[in-house]
């Protein structure tokens, strides 16, 4: 199945650490929805959704396995936070992907540093235009208070970095 990643899984990288059949298929964009990071994690911190809109999202798109959705719908909290939403991308087809729940929606909320470097990295990755990145780059992101989450995911930025 394919799967259009927009947030912290757009880098190959990252998402093949978390499930390894993911095989990147291409990108495209969709006008009609908007970026954010407003989305309530586990963590209190901001993590990516997408709403309707009209800056328009970019996406990566991939092809997975049904074992590693299964693991990706658990990573991502489906059910939890996250529901799942079929969209249709240009050149890549119907995808599935996940949204923010109204519940777990807070506009107030900041992403970790760590967070938004690997949405950065991705973005760059896939060479979005400098006015889709420049946005997310001015967004400001907090530092993990979680010393020992901060470190294992700064180590995912840094192998990300080294692979792109």
């Amino acid at each position: 199945m394919k799967y259009a990643a927009y947030g912290s899984n757009l880098h190959p990288s990252r998402l093949t650490e978390r499930t390894s059949s993911a095989q990147l298929v291409g990108t495209g964009f969709l006008s009609h929805w908007s970026l954010c990071f407003h989305k309530r994690s586990q963590d209190e911190s901001g993590k990516c959704s997408i709403v309707a809109g009209d800056t328009g999202v970019h996406f990566a798109v991939f092809e997975l396995s049904a074992a590693d959705k299964l693991t990706l719908d658990s990573i991502e909290g489906l059910g939890a936070g996250y529901a799942e939403i079929l969209l249709r991308v240009p050149r890549c087809g119907d995808c599935v992907s996940y949204i923010a729940e109204e519940s777990h929606i807070d506009d107030g909320l900041q992403p970790y540093d760590w967070y938004k470097e690997l949405v950065l990295q991705g973005m760059r990755f896939h060479g979005f235009p400098e006015h889709y990145v420049k946005p997310v780059e001015s967004i400001a992101a907090l530092g993990d208070p979680d010393r020992e989450r901060s470190a294992r995911n700064w180590k995912t930025v840094e192998l990300v970095k080294a692979r792109s």
